[in-house]
Protein backbone atom coordinates (compact mmCIF):
# COMPACT_ATOMS: atom_id res chain seq x y z
CA UNK A 1 0.00 0.00 0.00
CA UNK A 2 1.25 3.48 -0.90
CA UNK A 3 2.73 5.33 2.09
CA UNK A 4 0.99 8.57 1.11
CA UNK A 5 -2.37 6.79 1.06
CA UNK A 6 -1.68 5.43 4.54
CA UNK A 7 -1.22 8.96 5.84
CA UNK A 8 -4.30 10.20 3.99
CA UNK A 9 -6.31 7.41 5.62
CA UNK A 10 -5.76 9.08 9.00
CA UNK A 11 -7.91 11.96 7.79
CA UNK A 12 -10.76 9.46 7.42
CA UNK A 13 -10.53 8.11 10.98
CA UNK A 14 -9.97 11.61 12.34
CA UNK A 15 -13.19 12.82 10.70
CA UNK A 16 -15.21 9.95 12.18
CA UNK A 17 -13.63 10.36 15.61
CA UNK A 18 -14.26 14.11 15.75
CA UNK A 19 -17.89 13.67 14.73
CA UNK A 20 -18.71 10.88 17.18
CA UNK A 21 -16.74 12.46 20.05
CA UNK A 22 -19.22 15.33 20.04
CA UNK A 23 -21.85 12.81 21.16
CA UNK A 24 -19.72 11.35 23.96
CA UNK A 25 -21.70 10.64 27.10
CA UNK A 26 -25.03 11.66 25.62
CA UNK A 27 -26.45 8.14 25.95
CA UNK A 28 -27.25 7.75 22.24
CA UNK A 29 -25.11 4.95 20.85
CA UNK A 30 -26.93 4.86 17.50
CA UNK A 31 -26.70 8.61 17.09
CA UNK A 32 -22.97 8.59 17.82
CA UNK A 33 -22.44 5.77 15.34
CA UNK A 34 -24.44 7.58 12.66
CA UNK A 35 -22.33 10.73 13.10
CA UNK A 36 -19.17 8.64 12.66
CA UNK A 37 -20.53 6.84 9.58
CA UNK A 38 -21.57 10.03 7.83
CA UNK A 39 -18.26 11.78 8.53
CA UNK A 40 -16.22 8.75 7.43
CA UNK A 41 -18.10 8.35 4.16
CA UNK A 42 -17.63 12.01 3.29
CA UNK A 43 -13.91 11.82 4.07
CA UNK A 44 -13.50 8.64 1.99
CA UNK A 45 -15.01 10.36 -1.02
CA UNK A 46 -12.33 13.04 -0.85
CA UNK A 47 -9.62 10.40 -1.39
CA UNK A 48 -8.15 9.61 -4.80
CA UNK A 49 -8.96 5.91 -4.63
CA UNK A 50 -11.28 3.40 -6.28
CA UNK A 51 -12.46 1.70 -3.10
CA UNK A 52 -14.94 -1.00 -2.19
CA UNK A 53 -16.22 -1.60 1.33
CA UNK A 54 -15.90 -5.34 1.98
CA UNK A 55 -16.34 -5.14 5.76
CA UNK A 56 -18.79 -2.42 6.73
CA UNK A 57 -21.75 -1.31 8.78
CA UNK A 58 -23.88 -4.17 7.48
CA UNK A 59 -25.26 -5.23 4.14
CA UNK A 60 -27.04 -3.03 1.65
CA UNK A 61 -30.55 -3.60 3.01
CA UNK A 62 -29.48 -3.00 6.62
CA UNK A 63 -27.26 0.09 6.53
CA UNK A 64 -27.83 3.55 5.04
CA UNK A 65 -24.17 3.96 4.12
CA UNK A 66 -20.79 2.27 4.28
CA UNK A 67 -22.52 -1.03 3.59
CA UNK A 68 -20.75 -4.11 2.25
CA UNK A 69 -20.26 -3.60 -1.48
CA UNK A 70 -20.46 0.19 -1.41
CA UNK A 71 -17.99 2.08 -3.63
CA UNK A 72 -16.10 5.02 -2.14
CA UNK A 73 -13.46 7.45 -3.32
CA UNK A 74 -13.17 9.63 -6.39
CA UNK A 75 -12.62 6.57 -8.62
CA UNK A 76 -10.84 8.54 -11.33
CA UNK A 77 -8.78 6.81 -14.02
CA UNK A 78 -5.50 5.66 -12.55
CA UNK A 79 -6.65 5.78 -8.90
CA UNK A 80 -5.49 2.93 -6.69
CA UNK A 81 -8.01 0.07 -6.43
CA UNK A 82 -8.44 -0.99 -2.79
CA UNK A 83 -10.64 -3.07 -0.54
CA UNK A 84 -11.65 -1.49 2.74
CA UNK A 85 -12.76 -2.72 6.15
CA UNK A 86 -14.30 -0.09 8.41
CA UNK A 87 -15.62 0.40 11.90
CA UNK A 88 -16.45 4.10 12.10
CA UNK A 89 -17.06 3.85 15.85
CA UNK A 90 -15.75 0.76 17.56
CA UNK A 91 -17.25 0.92 21.01
CA UNK A 92 -20.57 2.68 20.48
CA UNK A 93 -21.57 1.99 24.09
CA UNK A 94 -18.21 3.27 25.30
CA UNK A 95 -18.75 6.55 23.46
CA UNK A 96 -22.38 6.85 24.58
CA UNK A 97 -21.39 6.49 28.23
CA UNK A 98 -18.06 8.34 28.05
CA UNK A 99 -16.14 5.19 28.94
CA UNK A 100 -12.56 4.55 27.85
CA UNK A 101 -11.48 2.80 24.67
CA UNK A 102 -13.77 3.98 21.84
CA UNK A 103 -11.90 4.36 18.54
CA UNK A 104 -12.51 4.90 14.83
CA UNK A 105 -10.69 2.36 12.64
CA UNK A 106 -10.14 1.37 9.03
CA UNK A 107 -8.00 -1.19 7.20
CA UNK A 108 -7.18 -1.13 3.50
CA UNK A 109 -5.79 -3.87 1.29
CA UNK A 110 -5.20 -4.77 -2.31
CA UNK A 111 -8.09 -6.25 -4.26
CA UNK A 112 -8.86 -9.87 -3.34
CA UNK A 113 -6.97 -9.88 -0.04
CA UNK A 114 -9.52 -8.98 2.64
CA UNK A 115 -11.92 -11.65 3.87
CA UNK A 116 -15.41 -11.27 2.43
CA UNK A 117 -18.10 -12.53 4.77
CA UNK A 118 -21.54 -11.43 5.92
CA UNK A 119 -21.88 -9.51 9.16
CA UNK A 120 -21.68 -12.35 11.69
CA UNK A 121 -19.58 -13.42 14.69
CA UNK A 122 -16.03 -14.75 14.92
CA UNK A 123 -14.21 -16.76 17.54
CA UNK A 124 -10.78 -15.15 18.01
CA UNK A 125 -7.44 -15.46 19.70
CA UNK A 126 -4.77 -12.78 19.30
CA UNK A 127 -1.31 -12.13 20.71
CA UNK A 128 1.57 -9.73 20.21
CA UNK A 129 4.87 -10.41 18.39
CA UNK A 130 6.45 -12.15 21.38
CA UNK A 131 3.94 -15.03 21.23
CA UNK A 132 3.66 -15.29 17.45
CA UNK A 133 3.23 -18.94 16.45
CA UNK A 134 2.19 -20.01 19.95
CA UNK A 135 -1.59 -19.90 19.44
CA UNK A 136 -3.92 -22.52 17.99
CA UNK A 137 -7.69 -22.01 18.01
CA UNK A 138 -8.23 -25.77 17.76
CA UNK A 139 -6.67 -26.20 21.20
CA UNK A 140 -8.25 -25.37 24.56
CA UNK A 141 -7.83 -21.95 26.22
CA UNK A 142 -5.77 -23.67 28.92
CA UNK A 143 -3.32 -25.13 26.40
CA UNK A 144 -3.07 -21.83 24.55
CA UNK A 145 -2.26 -20.03 27.78
CA UNK A 146 0.50 -22.55 28.54
CA UNK A 147 1.97 -22.06 25.06
CA UNK A 148 1.81 -18.27 25.29
CA UNK A 149 3.38 -18.44 28.75
CA UNK A 150 6.33 -20.42 27.38
CA UNK A 151 6.74 -18.12 24.38
CA UNK A 152 6.77 -14.97 26.53
CA UNK A 153 8.81 -16.50 29.34
CA UNK A 154 6.07 -15.41 31.70
CA UNK A 155 4.16 -17.58 34.22
CA UNK A 156 0.52 -18.23 33.35
CA UNK A 157 -0.39 -16.52 36.62
CA UNK A 158 1.14 -13.28 35.27
CA UNK A 159 -0.65 -13.35 31.91
CA UNK A 160 -3.53 -10.92 31.32
CA UNK A 161 -6.33 -12.17 29.06
CA UNK A 162 -8.69 -9.65 27.45
CA UNK A 163 -12.27 -10.96 27.10
CA UNK A 164 -15.48 -9.21 26.10
CA UNK A 165 -17.85 -9.12 29.08
CA UNK A 166 -20.69 -11.17 27.61
CA UNK A 167 -22.85 -14.03 28.98
CA UNK A 168 -21.62 -16.27 26.14
CA UNK A 169 -18.14 -16.14 27.65
CA UNK A 170 -19.06 -17.58 31.04
CA UNK A 171 -17.38 -20.93 30.35
CA UNK A 172 -14.29 -19.28 28.80
CA UNK A 173 -13.91 -17.00 31.82
CA UNK A 174 -14.26 -19.97 34.17
CA UNK A 175 -11.53 -21.94 32.35
CA UNK A 176 -9.13 -19.00 32.18
CA UNK A 177 -9.57 -18.40 35.89
CA UNK A 178 -8.98 -22.07 36.67
CA UNK A 179 -5.82 -21.95 34.55
CA UNK A 180 -4.62 -19.19 36.87
CA UNK A 181 -4.40 -16.28 34.45
CA UNK A 182 -5.58 -12.75 35.12
CA UNK A 183 -8.61 -11.43 33.21
CA UNK A 184 -9.44 -7.98 31.90
CA UNK A 185 -13.14 -7.83 31.03
CA UNK A 186 -14.06 -5.15 28.48
CA UNK A 187 -17.50 -3.83 27.61
CA UNK A 188 -16.74 -3.26 23.93
CA UNK A 189 -13.84 -2.75 21.57
CA UNK A 190 -12.04 -5.99 20.76
CA UNK A 191 -10.02 -4.36 17.94
CA UNK A 192 -8.34 -2.25 20.60
CA UNK A 193 -8.18 -5.35 22.81
CA UNK A 194 -6.34 -7.30 20.13
CA UNK A 195 -3.97 -4.44 19.37
CA UNK A 196 -3.24 -3.93 23.07
CA UNK A 197 -1.42 -7.28 23.08
CA UNK A 198 1.23 -5.71 20.83
CA UNK A 199 2.03 -2.86 23.24
CA UNK A 200 3.82 -4.09 26.41
CA UNK A 201 2.87 -0.93 28.30
CA UNK A 202 -0.82 -1.97 28.23
CA UNK A 203 -0.05 -5.14 30.22
CA UNK A 204 -2.38 -7.21 27.99
CA UNK A 205 -1.03 -10.52 26.64
CA UNK A 206 -3.89 -12.39 24.92
CA UNK A 207 -7.31 -11.63 23.47
CA UNK A 208 -9.79 -14.51 23.60
CA UNK A 209 -13.47 -14.97 22.86
CA UNK A 210 -16.17 -14.38 20.29
CA UNK A 211 -16.89 -10.94 18.83
CA UNK A 212 -17.86 -9.37 15.55
CA UNK A 213 -16.37 -10.76 12.35
CA UNK A 214 -15.82 -7.25 10.91
CA UNK A 215 -13.70 -6.36 13.92
CA UNK A 216 -11.84 -9.64 13.44
CA UNK A 217 -10.75 -8.73 9.91
CA UNK A 218 -9.68 -5.24 11.01
CA UNK A 219 -7.77 -6.74 13.94
CA UNK A 220 -6.00 -9.17 11.62
CA UNK A 221 -4.83 -6.29 9.42
CA UNK A 222 -3.61 -4.35 12.44
CA UNK A 223 -1.73 -7.31 13.92
CA UNK A 224 -0.06 -8.06 10.58
CA UNK A 225 1.25 -4.50 10.50
CA UNK A 226 2.82 -4.75 13.93
CA UNK A 227 4.01 -8.38 13.80
CA UNK A 228 1.43 -9.93 16.07
CA UNK A 229 -0.54 -13.14 15.51
CA UNK A 230 -4.21 -14.01 15.30
CA UNK A 231 -6.55 -16.85 14.40
CA UNK A 232 -10.28 -16.66 13.77
CA UNK A 233 -13.21 -18.95 13.00
CA UNK A 234 -16.60 -17.65 11.90
CA UNK A 235 -19.50 -18.47 14.23
CA UNK A 236 -22.75 -18.59 12.30
CA UNK A 237 -26.01 -17.52 13.90
CA UNK A 238 -28.35 -18.98 11.28
CA UNK A 239 -28.54 -20.60 7.83
CA UNK A 240 -29.30 -17.29 6.16
CA UNK A 241 -25.82 -16.05 7.07
CA UNK A 242 -24.29 -19.15 5.47
CA UNK A 243 -26.39 -18.61 2.36
CA UNK A 244 -25.08 -15.05 2.04
CA UNK A 245 -21.55 -16.32 2.65
CA UNK A 246 -21.90 -18.77 -0.25
CA UNK A 247 -22.92 -15.88 -2.48
CA UNK A 248 -19.68 -14.14 -1.46
CA UNK A 249 -17.65 -17.20 -2.51
CA UNK A 250 -17.15 -18.91 0.86
CA UNK A 251 -17.23 -22.72 0.94
CA UNK A 252 -15.53 -23.85 4.18
CA UNK A 253 -17.73 -22.60 7.02
CA UNK A 254 -15.66 -24.02 9.90
CA UNK A 255 -12.19 -23.04 8.71
CA UNK A 256 -9.70 -21.70 11.23
CA UNK A 257 -8.06 -18.71 9.52
CA UNK A 258 -4.80 -17.00 10.35
CA UNK A 259 -4.18 -13.27 10.05
CA UNK A 260 -2.79 -13.60 6.51
CA UNK A 261 -5.92 -15.42 5.36
CA UNK A 262 -8.16 -12.72 6.82
CA UNK A 263 -6.12 -9.73 5.70
CA UNK A 264 -3.46 -10.81 3.22
CA UNK A 265 -1.00 -9.05 0.96
CA UNK A 266 0.00 -5.47 1.59
CA UNK A 267 -2.38 -3.90 4.12
CA UNK A 268 -2.55 -0.71 6.14
CA UNK A 269 -4.38 0.22 9.32
CA UNK A 270 -5.40 3.56 10.80
CA UNK A 271 -7.14 4.36 14.08
CA UNK A 272 -8.07 7.56 15.92
CA UNK A 273 -9.08 7.69 19.57
CA UNK A 274 -12.60 8.86 20.38
CA UNK A 275 -12.38 8.44 24.15
CA UNK A 276 -9.15 7.93 26.10
CA UNK A 277 -7.74 4.41 25.81
CA UNK A 278 -4.67 2.36 26.57
CA UNK A 279 -2.64 3.47 23.55
CA UNK A 280 -4.64 6.35 22.02
CA UNK A 281 -5.90 9.52 23.67
CA UNK A 282 -9.45 10.60 22.96
CA UNK A 283 -10.61 13.72 21.15
CA UNK A 284 -10.18 16.89 23.23
CA UNK A 285 -12.20 19.95 22.25
CA UNK A 286 -10.51 23.30 22.78
CA UNK A 287 -13.25 25.81 22.05
CA UNK A 288 -12.13 26.88 18.60
CA UNK A 289 -10.93 23.45 17.56
CA UNK A 290 -9.87 20.04 18.80
CA UNK A 291 -6.91 17.71 19.22
CA UNK A 292 -6.90 14.10 18.05
CA UNK A 293 -4.49 11.22 18.53
CA UNK A 294 -4.07 8.57 15.82
CA UNK A 295 -2.03 5.53 14.84
CA UNK A 296 -1.25 4.52 11.25
CA UNK A 297 0.67 1.38 10.22
CA UNK A 298 1.64 -0.52 7.07
CA UNK A 299 2.41 -4.25 6.84
CA UNK A 300 5.04 -3.65 4.14
CA UNK A 301 7.37 -1.77 6.46
CA UNK A 302 6.00 -2.48 9.94
CA UNK A 303 6.28 1.23 10.67
CA UNK A 304 4.00 2.65 13.36
CA UNK A 305 3.30 6.37 13.34
CA UNK A 306 1.50 8.09 16.19
CA UNK A 307 0.03 11.36 14.98
CA UNK A 308 -1.32 14.15 17.16
CA UNK A 309 -3.32 16.64 15.14
CA UNK A 310 -4.56 20.12 16.00
CA UNK A 311 -7.85 20.84 14.20
CA UNK A 312 -9.11 24.40 13.83
CA UNK A 313 -12.82 24.98 13.32
CA UNK A 314 -13.95 27.72 10.98
CA UNK A 315 -17.01 29.23 12.56
CA UNK A 316 -19.42 27.34 14.79
CA UNK A 317 -19.20 23.54 14.26
CA UNK A 318 -22.28 21.63 13.10
CA UNK A 319 -22.90 19.09 15.86
CA UNK A 320 -25.46 17.13 13.85
CA UNK A 321 -28.15 16.73 16.53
Amino acid sequence: MDRNLALEAVRVTEAAALASARAMGRGDRNGADQLAVEAMRKAFNDLSIDGEIVIGEGERDEAPMLFIGERVGRANTGNMVVEIAVDPLEGTNLCATGAAGAISVIAMGERGNLLRAPDTYMEKIAVGPGAKGAIDLSKSPTQNLKNVSEALGKPVQDLTVVILDRPRHAELIREVREAGARIKLIGDGDVAGALNTCFPETGDDVLMGTGGAPEGVISAAALRCVGGDMQGRLKWRNEDEKKRARAMGMTDFDKIMNAEQMAGGSVMFAATGVTNGDFLKGVRFTGNGARSHSLVMRSKTGTMRFIETVHRFRGKPDYGW
